[in-house]
């Protein structure tokens, strides 16, 4: 599976990033909670360098809970801050400012013995496209101050977002990278959403999923659909062409859709 999509605008944010970091105390990167790692754009090391960094495990409740905590254990490990929160609820979320001051506690000291207190901790919002970004902006300011969508590539442009007297957010477009020359990486994100289905090969990916599902949670298969094929899904739930012939491509949709959406169940694609 070679995908191959990196609209002008990525260009545009990596340039961003990197005029931007100076202006920040951390960064924030919110990471795809059933496929943390593969969701981490390698770039942005190159770009973030030394900063403080809060990992963001989102979509938490789409993904299986014990693989989470394993997760969680680690990126502290690494010397990363974590929150496993789930923005589409709002659950977790709410912890983020008290675990943003513990890791910026020096420099809050720092600040307040150099007669700065109360100065604003300002954090880059940062991560690939579709995974929440916006959405947790707006559940820590409580408004719509940023576009939301269930497609990549929403946010265009960067924008400073006031949560309280104490954080300030920069949010700004989902990132991806030129190529993705590890096809389970590029499977991984384009199941999840991570790039447009317009460019993907629909029954190709939904076969994937099958076979991940039947290797790993077989029993979301068998509940869901009573089916372990695209054919069997499209037959059961009567997705049927012109003579009877099974929908295959309908059913693909339906799959990847009821995925997204938790509808199969909390899934996880990779352990530490």
């Amino acid at each position: 599976m070679n995908i191959q999509w990196y609209p002008g605008h990525m260009t545009k944010t990596r340039r961003m990033i990197e005029a931007d970091i100076k202006l920040v105390d951390a960064v924030a990167e919110i990471t795809d909670a059933r496929c943390p790692e593969a969701g981490r754009n390698p770039i942005l090391d190159e770009l973030i360098k030394e900063k403080p960094r809060v990992i963001i495990l989102n979509k938490s409740d789409y993904a299986d809970e014990k693989i989470t905590n394993q997760w969680k254990k680690f990126y502290e490990n690494k010397g990363m801050a974590v929150l496993i929160c789930d923005c589409r609820s709002g659950k977790g979320v709410n912890f983020f400012p008290a675990l943003l001051k513990k890791k910026l506690s020096h420099i809050i000291e720092k600040r307040n013995a150099r007669g700065f207190k109360g100065l604003a901790l300002r954090v880059m919002v940062v991560g690939i496209p579709n995974v929440g970004k916006s959405s947790f902006i707006n559940r820590m300011s409580n408004s719509k101050k940023t576009k939301v969508g269930d497609k990549p590539g929403v946010t265009r442009g960067k924008q400073w977002v006031t949560i309280d007297k104490e954080i300030e957010l920069l949010d700004t477009p989902g990132i991806l990278w030129h190529k993705f020359d590890d096809a389970d990486v590029a499977r991984k994100l384009a199941v999840t959403g991570a790039v447009k289905d317009e460019v993907m090969d629909i029954i190709e990916l939904a076969e994937g999923l099958i076979s991940f599902l039947k290797e790993n949670y077989p029993e979301c298969l068998s509940e869901r659909y009573n089916a372990q094929t695209l054919e069997n899904i499209a037959v059961n739930r009567k997705m049927l062409a012109s003579g009877g012939v099974p929908d295959t491509l309908r059913a693909a949709n339906t799959l990847l859709d009821e995925f997204r959406s938790g509808k199969l169940g909390r899934i996880s694609f990779e352990q530490p």
